[in-house]
């Protein structure tokens, strides 16, 4: 009798099981975006110790192109811009997953409370 798991309880498991993995992927995206700002942001900081002359050439699949100073920090401000939004997604996910897996642990912590003797409260 006490190794059997009530339906709603085992749901609940199965529900913690997911967010959790969902979780590390959303964690994992978001280093990565993060990795992708500090090098953008390195970039567009180089760009700024550089003559508005100098010759800079951009990585085009296998290939470099010559490139206009300000065309490249264009783009690098666009990517900046794109992947800042990208984080704050993944931030406010990552913010709601983690109340809910909260909240599910509280659920199971009850349910597996309410079948064991709970210590004597105020």
């Amino acid at each position: 009798m006490a190794e059997e798991i009530p339906p709603q309880l085992r749901n609940q498991l199965a529900q913690l099981q997911q967010l959790r993995m969902q979780l590390e992927t959303v964690s994992r995206q978001k280093l990565q975006v993060e990795a992708v700002l500090r090098d953008t942001e390195s970039a567009l900081e180089e760009l700024e110790h550089i003559d508005d002359n100098a010759v800079i050439y951009r990585g085009v699949g296998e290939i470099l192109v010559r490139t206009s100073r300000d065309k490249v920090k264009e783009e690098l401000k666009e990517k900046k811009e794109t992947f800042d939004l990208r984080l704050k997604t993944l931030e406010r996910q990552e913010e709601r997953m983690q109340k809910r897996f909260q909240q599910i642990q509280q659920q199971i912590r009850e349910a597996l409370g309410g079948e064991q003797v709970s210590p004597a409260g105020g």
